[in-house]
């Protein structure tokens, strides 16, 4: 189905962040473009010349053959060269609200065909985005009956394992909870590519709003050349491998603990839902997620909930043995915390590439407490191992008021290594600002503000060039001095992020539509 098969090695430079590419054509082939969803494409020299552009096109979002529009709430995806029924087309792939997986055009936004579990279990919907294999055969999108779904790119044909639409724990579908009406799949499906050759997808879980209900936030991965699974839960993590039912019997099948801070919610929360689920850092090769609001005590004896934080663990989704992860962060006022419903996770860990001699791996934690977190991924609370707390690098500093302002950060920050002196820049938008930051590493590693922006949505960055939606308006901000550069007018969002890739800007919005922009068609290096 594919024209061109994908250079490995390009994923790896790509995720590490640190240089630029020559131009070519690419795909954005998972939410942040890269394994560590950075949203930085280093191959991409479009470049936008105007102060303000009209849309290429703009078309409601609908399944194949009908004319309903769809609500969407996630970001799309990329991919170049495929063969279709109506010949080889650049497809963007959207997961809307009710589950429906569409594939458009990429050149005037005609809908190629489309697909919807059957089975929908929940009326609240889905923002997460689809992934496309590594391999660029097959597209994955979580459907509302609690499985992530695989389809050939070029026809959406489902892959069924044993002819089955039932979800499985070895086989596609593959589940990812057992209790969609009360777990949601808010964020998007990822995927990484270790060495060794086996490739992995993760996909995360949370609760829908007002935390109702019994769930439990979780990491399913998925081995893509066997289809078995591990699953790492961050409320009882010592039941290793399970998919939790509702209600079910406490520390048996489900993990619904009487007593603690908040009586008969031990056992519950801890969400997982930060835009981008689990994050891949090719450097440690380990994956990151950040939890939410849920009691941490695994620091006790004997206990195993990881409610706001950060956990390290083995790419195939697996910790270092009986319940515990690889490594782990917690805020020292995790208590505070949790009492005031201030999510660590509302984002997931951003990778910084660092050249520092003694911390060379460091990760950004930012959440609804407004805090912007530096961490070091070698040893995340600087004692040694897990389920300890506090020991991020900045506690003094993390949340000043040089910080986020005291709105929540629910966008993932984007990071970008400037090519032109290697430096390393972190971009972090709430609802007051975007902050730029640049990682100092002549000492301890530290974050220098270095210019202030309109509040926006997650960014992306290109080119030089920082995109982002601030209410209906996709700004384009020099990415050193944050002047903006370009505008473009479009419905307002929430919780889509626009894409860059091959001389386009695309993005979703709250009013159902899909908006293409071509960036003047100017290319400062040229392209092929």
């Amino acid at each position: 189905m594919r024209r061109k098969p994908l250079v490995q090695s390009l994923i790896a430079a790509l995720a590490v962040g640190g240089c630029a590419m020559s131009a070519h054509a690419t795909d954005w082939l998972q939410f942040g473009f890269d394994q560590a969803h950075s949203g930085y494409n280093a191959a991409e020299n479009g470049y936008p010349v105007a102060s303000a552009n009209t849309a290429q096109w703009s078309v409601n979002v609908h399944a194949f053959g009908s004319t309903t529009a769809l609500s969407v709430g996630s970001t799309p995806v990329y991919l170049s060269g495929v063969s279709t029924a109506s010949g080889t087309k650049d497809l963007i792939f959207v997961v809307t609200s009710n589950g429906t997986l569409v594939a458009f055009a990429a050149n005037d936004g005609s809908v190629i065909w489309s697909e919807q579990p059957s089975n929908q279990q929940t009326a609240e919907g889905t923002s997460g985005s689809a992934a496309i294999d590594p391999n660029l055969q097959f597209v994955y999108a979580y459907g509302l009956d609690g499985n992530v779904h695989k389809y050939q790119v070029g026809d959406g044909t489902e892959v069924l394992t044993g002819g089955t639409t039932t979800g499985k724990t070895n086989g596609w579908p593959e589940i990812s909870t057992v209790k969609p009406d009360v777990e949601k799949g808010a964020a998007g499906i990822a995927f990484s590519t270790p060495p060794g050759g086996i490739n992995y997808l993760y996909h995360v879980t949370n609760g829908y709003g007002g935390d109702g209900g019994d769930y439990q936030g979780h990491v399913t991965t998925i081995d893509l050349s066997t289809g078995s699974q591990h699953v790492f839960n961050a409320m009882c993590s010592n039941l290793l491998d399970l998919h939790f039912v509702e209600s079910g019997t406490p520390k048996v099948d489900d993990c619904n603990i009487l007593g603690g801070p908040s009586p008969g919610r031990a056992g519950q929360m801890g969400g997982i839902w930060g835009r981008p689920g689990a994050i891949y850092d090719v450097q440690t090769n380990h994956i990151f997620v950040a939890t939410g609001n849920g009691i941490f005590d695994a620091n006790m004896s004997g206990d195993y909930e990881w409610g706001d934080s950060v956990l390290s663990l083995n790419p195939d989704g697996t910790g270092s043995g009986m319940g515990m992860p690889v490594d782990s962060y917690t805020p020292s006022d995790y208590a505070s915390l949790y009492g005031g419903d201030t999510d660590l996770g509302s984002t997931a860990p951003a990778i910084l590439p660092s050249t520092s001699a003694t911390i060379p791996h460091l990760a950004i934690q930012s959440g609804k407490d407004s805090c912007v977190r530096l961490i070091n991924l070698d040893d995340m609370s600087g004692q040694g191992g897990p389920a300890h707390s506090g020991g991020e690098l900045n506690a003094a500093t993390s949340c000043s008021t040089d910080g986020m302002g005291g709105s929540v950060v629910f966008p993932q920050p984007a990071v970008w290594v400037n090519p032109a002196d290697n430096s390393t820049w972190v971009y972090v938008t709430n609802g007051d600002k975007i902050n730029a930051y640049t990682l100092d590493v002549s000492g301890t590693p530290s974050l220098s503000k270095m210019w202030t922006g309109p509040a926006g949505t997650s960014p992306a960055i290109a080119n030089g060039t920082v995109y982002y939606v601030s209410n209906n308006t996709i700004r384009g901000l020099d990415a050193v001095t944050g002047t903006q550069v370009w505008s473009a007018t479009i419905g307002g969002i929430k919780w889509q992020t626009p894409i860059v890739v091959n001389g386009h800007l695309y993005v979703a919005d709250n009013g159902k539509k899909l908006w293409s922009f071509a960036l003047d068609g100017i290319f400062k290096n040229g392209f092929d």
